[in-house]
């Protein structure tokens, strides 16, 4: 009798042990749910980020700063909003970005070196080892109060605009990315995208980079943002483009590109957490664009143009020949409560458990279109990874359907044309394009549109 008590008590405290193990389970794998989509300006869940303090961000995210908000002096547009904007704040649009460098002699991509300020004699200075070359400038220039006409910053004889050195014969543009939906980008465990190459054929495995994460110092998460999946989390992305699209210098990214006409101080504390140096962004304006992002909805189809006979054939096209390979229909973001970012980030309710279908696999892939721009360091070694130069991310083809510029470089016009651009890992799946007839490929790219 005793016996049998033990083996009781035993299968009872063994039943305890293993119940909050079956319940966190359970949580886990509750059935996801379709995220939210639509280019309507609301917010992916009120719970998450009220509509209110959605529309508030978004002002911030279209706010012009000038050169007294810390401005330059070299950089590319004066609102996040001016590159990203169609069909709503956000989104894509016509605006590209130019990067150049070298090949040494061993074929090594080496960044830029360039020099401003040498006209007329002026001592030059030298941005160098930077890829991207910045098109516009603060000086030379005269700032005046708008009131007053008081002069506040004066620079007529300097000269901060970058111009490609002959030298630098790597050279291309980088168009601008949708930033529509990407909390749920974000909110992609990084196992799901290792475990992605498995399930990919031999000769188009894709390669993942690890990225620094800038609000959890020395974490590495996997990249997935940008061109080269240059970026992991979204504030890391928010505080990089800040100092390279704008030149305004921020928690993450203290140091200018060059202080020459730089009038405002890069050592300023952040407004509501004295004890942090913000630089020119006292106000945290790259949290507000982080979560601006992260509450934005996936972007939505064309519902009327999906719903045809001629999109549906197309979508089964699209997969029959294999442009799913790496343009991933569907993709699910990882449960609720889970860390991310180094664990600076929990996933919320809103992006967590959520079907997104982005479809891109997210990762480096060599078809052929190669910019030949090394971006990403190889953590290892701190140096550039040369074997990504001549791979670019799988283009996300949710709200394609917006832009008319085409490929990572806007090269293309047509669909058609960007699809017969791709090569190399891609030769099959193009082989089997070629070999549709005309009215299948019509078929295809009215999918395509709908997107």
């Amino acid at each position: 009798m005793i016996t049998y008590l033990k083996i009781l008590i035993f299968l009872l405290f063994a039943i305890a042990l293993a119940l909050p193990l079956w319940t966190s389970r359970t949580v886990e794998s509750q059935s996801a749910t379709e995220a939210p989509t639509g280019f309507d300006t609301l917010t992916n869940d009120a719970t998450f980020v009220s509509q209110a303090t959605h529309d508030a961000d978004r002002d911030t995210f279209e706010e012009r700063d000038d050169v007294t908000k810390g401005l330059g002096p070299v950089y590319n547009a004066q609102s996040c909003a001016e590159c990203h904007q169609n069909p709503v704040s956000g989104g894509i649009s016509q605006i590209s970005e130019l990067r150049a460098g070298h090949n040494d002699n061993f074929g090594n991509f080496v960044p830029a070196t360039l020099t401003i300020n040498d006209g007329g004699g002026l001592p030059g200075i030298t941005i160098a080892n930077r890829s991207l070359i910045n098109q516009r400038a603060t000086c030379p220039g005269v700032v005046t109060d708008v009131t007053t006409h008081a002069i506040i910053y004066n620079h007529p004889n300097e000269q901060a605009q970058e111009r490609v050195p002959g030298a630098e014969t790597v050279r291309t543009r980088r168009m601008t990315t949708n930033l529509i939906g990407l909390g749920f980008v974000e909110s992609i465990s990084n196992t799901t995208l290792q475990n992605i190459p498995n399930g990919q054929p031999t000769g188009m495995k894709g390669q993942l980079t690890a990225v620094p994460v800038a609000e959890a110092n020395g974490a590495l998460r996997v990249g997935r943002f940008g061109w080269k999946d240059q970026d992991a989390s979204l504030l890391t992305f928010s505080g990089g483009a800040y100092l390279n699209e704008m030149g305004i210098t921020n928690k993450f990214n203290l140091a200018e590109i060059t202080t020459l006409c730089d009038d405002v101080p890069d050592n300023t504390p952040c407004t509501a957490h004295p004890n942090v140096i913000c630089g020119e962004d006292k106000d945290e304006d790259i949290d507000t664009f982080a979560r601006f992002m992260r509450a934005t909805k996936a972007p939505s189809r064309d519902a009327a143009l999906a719903a045809t006979a001629s999109a549906q054939a197309g979508a089964t096209l699209f997969h029959q020949i294999g442009c799913d390979i790496c343009h991933i229909s569907s993709l699910t973001t990882a449960p609720p409560g889970t860390l991310i970012n180094g664990g600076a980030f929990t996933v919320p309710n809103a992006l967590g458990n959520k079907i997104i279908h982005p479809y891109s696999d997210f990762l480096l892939h060599d078809v052929g279109t190669g910019d030949g721009i090394a971006q990403v360091n190889d953590p290892n070694t701190g140096q550039l990874d040369q074997s990504m130069k001549n791979k670019m991310r799988t283009a996300p083809l949710w709200g394609i359907r917006t832009r008319n510029e085409l490929m990572h470089d806007g090269g293309n016009y047509t669909r058609n044309e960007s699809i017969l651009r791709h090569a190399n890992e891609a030769n099959g799946v193009i082989n089997n394009y070629r070999n549709l007839s005309t009215t299948q490929k019509n078929q295809l790219i009215d999918f395509l549109n709908s997107l």
